[in-house]
């Protein structure tokens, strides 16, 4: 079973550093230092927002308008982190019997 808590951990830890790699994106595209007409950046660009929209798109809805501040990623960086401290240490005890 702690191999099973390993995998998801690990897996919130990449999906972290993907969101964290779509807002640098985004700022890099915002401020036109990636040229966005570029094929390649245009794929990446399609990828980081077809992986972090889904996880994006609930928090944005529910968020007031900050005028143009995003700070949706850092919400779901939030929970990310939530979830890994409590599979860490609150299911692992559990699983493992203290």
């Amino acid at each position: 079973m702690n191999a099973l808590i390993d995998t998801l951990i690990y897996a919130l830890s990449l999906y972290w550093w993907i969101i964290i790699a779509s807002a640098i994106f985004s700022w890099l595209y915002a401020f036109n230092v990636v040229n966005s007409r570029n094929q390649f950046v245009s794929n990446i660009g399609n990828v980081l927002y077809r992986l972090t929209e889904p996880a994006l798109r609930p928090i944005r809805r529910f968020m007031p308008d900050l005028g143009g501040v995003d700070i949706s990623p850092i919400i779901v960086l939030l929970i990310i982190f939530f979830l890994q401290r409590f599979l860490d240490s609150t299911v692992r005890d559990i699983l493992t019997g203290f």
